[in-house]
């Protein structure tokens, strides 16, 4: 049988909302990455996972990625996506 399709919503501490779907995928957790270039200017890089230690997993990637890249700081958050 095949799995239904759904969507995903979630909502970040500053109110931003992202939704994916529809989807099929096991993915439980969004994960959001604002960093602050030396320049003033900001990237945003994004992605889900399909659980809470996939996810907090990439901040130490994202510690690697500030030193290599220079950036000045950055703000890495994880929230639990819900259905909607």
């Amino acid at each position: 049988m095949a799995r239904k399709k759904r969507y995903l919503t979630a909502t970040m501490a500053d109110g931003y909302v992202k939704t994916i779907g529809p989807t099929t995928a096991p993915h439980t957790h969004y994960w959001r990455i604002v960093a602050h270039l030396k320049s003033g200017k900001t990237e945003v890089f994004w992605g889900h996972a399909n659980s809470l230690k996939e996810a907090t997993g990439k901040k130490a990637a994202t510690e690697e990625a500030a030193k290599q890249r220079g950036w000045k700081s950055f703000e890495f958050e994880v929230v639990e996506l819900t259905e909607t």
